[in-house]
């Protein structure tokens, strides 16, 4: 027999309307702040809202400092636009690892081969730089807000349900971008939506002082494919906070966030006493890496690699290998349930071994800037209202702003 769950009556709840947009996006990390940016350089106006207090996601806040590569490993540069502009604006200043040389100048094209497209950047810097690049577009962040619900007529969202210092609110809108990471603005408006199989493994990062410069000491994952070599660690039992042992986390619940948390600091606090550390940066949010995802118009397969899509709107490489090519679908970021809303980064539909290949900075800013100029160009036309929009007039408006779109244009 299937449990009840209890319930207390809130009685009818009336929400003020406290703000409107254009464009809503939901999650300020790197798939959020490459939607908010795009759907601003497209005329819309756009309000971020973000839980933490800082931009950037697991980029930043959760320290995961690695601009995974642009390229497939072959020579051939695989993400365009914001992809390639927010990897420049993480190396502005004190970058952690440069640029290689030969993704810089046109005459040492033949050493791309020998090395990635790929960087490693400041999180503080980085997170800084992205609030002064979106407000310098005309974005508008509201920070230490949380999505609570939405309001649908028919088959659109047109209330996002918000709770932060001024209580719980309504932001009214004509286009959403779901950056989230989760999933949790389609959930709640019912979309379908699916668990990741796995779950996440216990990651432990954090910075620490040694011989008077900060070093990244990454706690229970993957060695990282960085040529330079970096503090490892991933043999946890990952018990939590509750005294349950438990090897995965799925981050879908506040029990298995919170346990998730609480065994990253416990593991923090025994390896800095166990390395007599000084700490001088904690993560601010939980590194899960993959959680919940659409299941969209079309999910997009580890096996496509080198498949052609006639809707692609952008591509990534794989950071794991090299030789991998993927074109992500339009309908990878859609679902037919709801009109005017748009997965990006994390949580678009892909199966788990994809997902794992998508969730890096790269396609997470591909599809954040696809979704976002989806949502502007929807908010600005009364034309397309209640309508799906179609998908040569987000190509070519993404052509017309620097993304390549599919390998031909990409020159393979």
């Amino acid at each position: 027999m299937q449990q009840q769950t209890a319930t207390v009556m809130e009685g009818a709840r009336r929400t003020p309307i406290l703000d409107a947009a254009d464009v809503v996006v939901a999650g300020g990390g790197i798939a959020g702040c490459a939607a908010a940016l795009a759907a601003a350089r497209n005329g819309a106006a756009v309000l971020l809202i973000e839980k933490q207090t800082m931009l950037g996601g697991l980029a930043t806040a959760g320290l995961i400092t690695y601009y995974l590569p642009l390229c497939d490993g072959e020579g051939t540069q695989m993400s365009y636009g914001i992809a390639e502009e927010f990897l420049h604006l993480s190396v502005r200043h004190h970058p952690e690892k440069g640029i290689p040389a030969c993704w810089q100048a046109a005459d040492l094209r033949a050493e791309r081969t020998k090395y990635r497209y790929e960087t490693r950047f400041s999180p503080g810097y980085m997170a800084l730089l992205l609030e002064e690049t979106l407000r310098e577009a005309g974005v508008r962040i509201l920070y230490d807000t949380r999505l609570c619900g939405v309001h649908m007529e028919e088959k659109r969202i047109t209330h996002l349900l918000i709770e932060n210092e001024s209580g719980r609110s309504a932001i009214a809108t004509k286009a959403v971008v779901d950056a989230t990471g989760s999933a949790a603005v389609l959930q709640q408006a019912g979309a379908p939506v699916r668990d990741h199989g796995q779950g996440n493994i216990l990651a432990s990062w954090y910075y620490y002082l040694k011989d008077g410069r900060q070093v990244l000491r990454e706690l229970g994952t993957a060695p990282s494919i960085m040529e330079e070599p970096f503090d490892t660690d991933a043999q946890f039992d990952g018990a939590g906070s509750s005294g349950k042992s438990r090897l995965w986390y799925a981050g879908t619940d506040g029990g298995s966030v919170s346990d998730f948390i609480a065994a990253t600091h416990e593991k923090i606090l025994a390896d800095l006493r166990a390395g007599d550390r000084e700490v001088t940066i904690l993560p601010t949010m939980p590194q899960l890496r993959m959680t919940r995802c659409l299941v969209g118009d079309y999910e997009l397969k580890e096996t496509e690699n080198d498949v052609h899509f006639e809707d692609a709107i952008g591509m990534c490489g794989d950071w794991r290998k090299r030789g991998m090519r993927y074109e992500i679908p339009y309908r990878s970021l859609t679902t037919s349930t709801i009109i005017n809303a748009w997965a990006a980064g994390r949580c678009i539909s892909a199966d788990d071994g994809m997902w794992d290949i998508s969730r890096v900075i790269p396609p997470c800013a591909v599809t954040g800037e696809a979704a976002g100029t989806a949502a502007a160009l929807m908010a600005g036309s009364d034309s397309m209202a209640g309508k799906a929009i179609p998908y040569e007039t987000l190509a070519a408006a993404l052509r017309a702003q620097g993304q390549r779109l599919t390998f031909s244009e990409a020159g393979r």
